[in-house]
């Protein structure tokens, strides 16, 4: 059931209604069933993959609470027990995760290479939110590993936790100890809750009906068929890509809060205005917060403290004075962890090569800024330099406009002759000769594009340096804030719904 449907309306407002009808001791349990709804109805066979990793994760980290209350005289031993818990859960989910998602694709790139088909396709299917539920549940386990909390004993709750349905499409990947507390809890039902839900859920439909899936046409028929189009086609439609995308994930990640904030529940912040970032660090600090805290807190701390490193840090330390030799170490487990992301985002090459070009840049950024600070204080710049604040936005647009080329691209191998077309048959000509009107939409589709990237961005700038778009609308009548609220659906509309050969695509990120 896809969220921009009709159908996902209406099952909402039904589980709506029936969520704070019954009693509410019973509200989870309304949740639950919402929740499996949701999930079966988009297939009978995935969700026992679901029931997999639910049941796995929730004995293991039973076994893991009663290690953690064992005597601490036998401190070893149950340490290595709870190791060996741990890993053959992770291995057990993570080994489902790389033979569905992964086994297709390393099939074609080692029949590729060999020029023989030695391992067979399989016909597969990768089940709604497989790499999420998946990563949460690990999560969990791991926090009680650490003992950070006691683990859920109720299989029906914790189930709950792995399968509730707002957040299956594109995440964000929750936390028991924060998502857990919302969940259980007893909700009275809120008109503000309601109001502000709606209001989130028609900017979430606004950047995806209206932006998106507009940009998605052209972009879709110009990479599509890139070897004929000149640079400057191929670089607006690059452009076009990352508003897409931009508009994409933001937008579902507004339809996944605001539904939750209707049931009473605030989920985690996922995306926080990555336009504004200064670094590429940065970007990937504001975009998919919940992935890159979990790979914070799972692996890059796990890794970087663990002896392995230790050791390796003392002797890069030992062998390169400086900064240098401080940085290395870090800069190792930073490359690791993006490298992790580009695999997490798929098993081709292009992935692979798009963890490489972040995890290059960042640990070269880090091994080089002692210069770049040295730079900076003999030009005399400062952070506070609102001039080196824009051009530090700038640079990291282009860098991560550049670093698109790479997943967007239908092959690795195609990234570089879609870069040579865009630097070396550069004609700007083409974008206003009527070529971009060869792309399936007109020049009303396009104006609908600009105008609606300049509100959103106008609004997240709101919400980047001012008071916030939400303070500004609760200041006004509650009449204002309805009306605006009619105009918003009205415009979603008659610009998205409603316009010529619609059709509605499905969540970018629902792929990963």
């Amino acid at each position: 059931m896809s969220l921009v449907s009709i159908e996902f309306i209406g099952f909402v407002i039904i589980s709506l209604l029936l969520y704070y009808m019954i009693p509410k001791k019973y509200q989870w349990i309304m949740l639950l069933v919402s929740s499996i709804s949701f999930y079966l109805i988009g297939g009978t066979t995935a969700i026992l993959y679901l029931i997999f990793t639910t049941l796995t994760t929730y004995f293991a980290g039973r076994l893991l609470g009663k290690c953690n209350k064992e005597d601490k005289k036998y401190a070893d031993i149950i340490k290595k027990k709870k190791r060996l818990i741990v890993l053959v859960t992770a291995l057990l989910n993570f080994g489902i995760l790389f033979f569905l998602k992964y086994w297709n694709p390393v099939a074609d790139m080692i029949n590729n290479t060999l020029q023989v088909e030695k391992i067979s396709r399989l016909e597969l299917i990768l089940p709604l939110g497989l790499s999420f539920y998946i990563f949460q549940s690990i999560g969990y386990i791991i926090d009680v590993y650490r003992n950070k909390y006691d683990p859920e004993r109720n299989v029906f709750k914790y189930t709950l936790f792995t399968s509730f349905f707002p957040q299956m499409v594109q995440g964000p990947i929750s936390r028991f100890d924060s998502l857990g507390n919302e969940l259980f809890s007893e909700h009275k039902f809120s008109w503000d809750n309601l109001k502000d839900g709606i209001q989130l859920l028609m900017l979430g439909y606004f950047k995806k009906l209206v932006i998106a899936d507009r940009a998605a046409v052209v972009v879709n028929a110009a990479i599509g068929n890139y070897t004929e189009q000149s640079g400057s086609v191929l670089l607006v439609a690059m452009i076009l890509y990352c508003i897409q995308l931009y508009c994409d994930f933001s937008g579902g990640i507004d339809v996944t809060r605001a539904v939750a904030k209707m049931f009473g529940i605030t989920l985690v912040d996922n995306f926080k205005r990555p336009i504004f970032s200064t670094s590429l660090t940065d970007f990937w600090r504001r975009w998919h917060i919940s992935l890159g805290s979990w790979m914070k807190d799972y692996l890059f701390f796990p890794m970087s403290m663990s002896k392995p490193f230790v050791k390796f840090g003392k002797f890069v330390r030992k062998h390169i004075p400086g900064k240098a030799g401080k940085i290395l170490p870090v800069s190792m487990v930073t490359f690791i962890v993006y490298f992790v992301i580009g695999i997490w985002h798929g098993g081709s090459l292009k992935y692979i090569a798009f963890g490489f070009w972040n995890g290059i840049l960042i640990t070269t950024a880090l091994l080089l800024e002692p210069f770049f600070i040295k730079v900076k204080q003999k030009l005399n710049i400062t952070d506070k330099n609102k001039l080196f604040y824009i051009f530090q936005i700038v640079r990291t647009s282009i860098i991560v406009l550049i670093g698109r080329y790479i997943t967007r691209a239908p092959r690795l191998l195609a990234v570089f002759d879609m870069a040579r077309i865009t630097f070396t048959n550069f004609n700007l000509s083409n974008v206003f000769d009527g070529t971009m009107m060869n792309f399936g939409i007109t020049v009303t589709d396009y104006i609908v594009i600009i105008v609606g990237t300049m509100i959103m961005l106008i609004m997240e700038a709101i919400d980047e340096y001012g008071v916030g778009t939400k303070k500004i609308l609760e200041k006004k009548k509650v009449i204002i804030q309805w009306i605006l609220l009619m105009i918003s659906i009205l415009t979603i509309t008659v610009f998205g719904i409603c316009r010529g050969n619609y059709i509605a695509s499905e969540f970018i990120y629902k792929q990963f």
